[in-house]
C-alpha cells in the first residue's frame, strides 16, 4: 500500500559565530529564516507573488515552500496549498540563545520527492548562517551534514571543510517501518534489526506484534500538536481525531510527493478509531505567534503539548502511528510542529 512512500532525516551541525537568541519556539526562526533565505537563492522572477508566476508549476521555491497543487490532480482541487514536503525540526533543547563557538543541531525531514533537493537546503541553511538568524540575526557556520537511519545511526554526507555532498545518504521507505498494509496487520510482523527490537535505538520503537502487544499506548507530544476537528483546533486529542488527521497527511504526501493515490476505506478506519479509548491525557496548551513577513500579519501557533494514553484495538492502527513518528501530523508541521513519540 505504501511501497512508494520514502523519506530521509538529515542533522545539520552548526556553530555559532555571533550570540544567537532564539524565540520560544525555535521552529518559528528556522522555518522562516529558511524561507526567505530560499528564495534569495532560488526565485528567477523577482518581485512577483508566486500565485502569479509563469513558472510556479516547474519553480522549486514553489514546490518546497509555496506548494500548489498540481493543475490536474484529482485530490484537494479546491485547496490553494498542499502539505509541504519537508519538515523542520528545530534543536531538541530548552536553551534560547547560543554564545560564540557553541554548536547546535537541528533535522530536517525530506519525503518524496523532495528527497532529489537535498543540496538546496544544505546551501540555504549555509546562506541563512551568513544573513543571520533570530533575535538580532546572529551569524552561524553550517558544519556538516549527516543522514540518519531506521536504527537512528548518523552517516556524515556533507562537511563544510570539503564542500562536497556524497552521492548516497540513508532513504527511509514505509516498508522498513513494517508498514505494508493497513488490511491485515495482526498478519504482519515487521522484521527489524535486532538493535531495535527493545526500542531504545531505532529512531522508530518496534513494538508491532499484533492486538495483544499493542493493547496501550502512550504517546508522548515532543513539540506543540494543532489537530483540526470540526472546523477549530481542537485541545482534547481524541484517538479518531488523531486518526483523521494522520489519514489526512499521509495520504496527501503520499500521492502529491511519492507519487501514490492510497486507496484506503478512510470511513471504516475513522469508525474503528472511534472504538480506541482515551484513558489518560496529561497536556497542557503552549501558546506562542510569529509574525509572517510575506502574509504581513501576526499568527497564533499554540498546540497541545504533553502526555496522551490510549486502550483498545489499536493494532491495526500501530503501521499509521509509527510513519507519524516520523511525518508529524497537524498544522504546521513544517514548522516542526505535531512532533510526537509512542513511548
Amino acid at each position: 500500500m505504501l511501497e512508494t512512500f520514502r523519506l530521509a532525516k538529515f542533522r545539520f551541525t552548526t556553530c555559532a559565530q555571533e550570540k544567537i537568541r532564539f524565540p520560544a519556539y525555535k521552529g518559528s526562526a528556522f522555518r522562516g529564516g529558511f524561507g526567505y533565505a530560499f528564495k534569495r537563492v532560488v526565485c528567477v522572477i523577482k518581485g512577483k507573488p508566486c500565485d502569479e508566476c509563469l513558472l510556479k508549476q516547474k519553480c522549486i521555491y514553489s514546490y518546497i515552500f509555496e506548494t500548489p497543487p498540481p493543475e490536474d490532480t484529482e485530490m484537494l482541487r479546491l485547496y490553494p496549498k498542499v502539505p509541504h514536503p519537508f519538515i523542520i525540526e528545530p534543536p531538541a533543547t530548552e536553551k534560547q540563545s547560543f554564545e560564540p563557538g557553541e554548536e547546535f543541531s537541528f533535522h530536517v525531514v525530506l519525503m518524496g520527492q523532495a528527497i532529489d533537493y537535498l543540496p538546496y537546503f544544505i546551501y540555504t541553511f549555509t546562506e541563512l548562517g551568513k544573513q543571520g538568524i533570530g533575535q538580532g540575526r546572529g551569524k552561524y557556520d553550517l558544519i556538516q551534514v549527516e543522514g540518519i537511519d531506521l536504527e537512528n545511526e548518523a552517516v556524515q554526507i556533507y562537511h563544510n571543510k570539503t564542500q562536497t555532498l556524497t552521492s548516497h545518504y540513508p532513504i527511509i521507505q514505509a516498508s522498513q517501518i513494517g508498514i505494508h498494509s493497513f488490511e491485515t496487520p495482526t498478519e504482519r510482523t515487521p522484521q527489524l534489526n535486532p538493535r531495535n527490537q527493545a526500542g531504545t535505538k531505532g529512531g522508530v520503537r518496534n513494538t508491532y506484534r499484533g492486538s495483544n502487544d499493542n493493547n496501550k499506548i502512550t504517546i508522548s507530544l515532543l513539540t506543540p500538536l494543532r489537530l483540526r476537528f470540526d472546523g477549530h483546533i481542537t485541545d482534547k486529542i481524541e484517538f479518531h481525531i488523531l486518526i483523521r488527521n494522520l489519514l489526512r497527511r499521509i495520504s496527501s504526501l503520499s500521492y502529491f510527493h511519492c507519487g501514490k493515490k492510497l486507496d484506503l476505506d478512510f470511513k471504516g478506519l475513522i469508525e474503528k478509531a472511534r472504538t480506541v479509548n482515551l484513558i489518560r491525557s496529561d497536556t497542557r496548551w503552549f501558546d506562542w505567534k510569529r509574525f509572517s513577513t510575506r502574509q504581513e500579519e501576526w499568527m497564533s501557533l499554540g498546540g497541545v503539548t504533553g502526555t496522551i494514553s490510549y486502550e483498545d484495538n489499536l493494532a491495526e492502527f500501530m503501521p499509521l502511528l509509527k510513519l507519524g513518528e516520523y511525518v508529524h501530523v497537524g498544522k504546521g508541521t513544517s514548522f516542526g510542529l505535531g512532533k510526537y513519540e509512542i513511548v
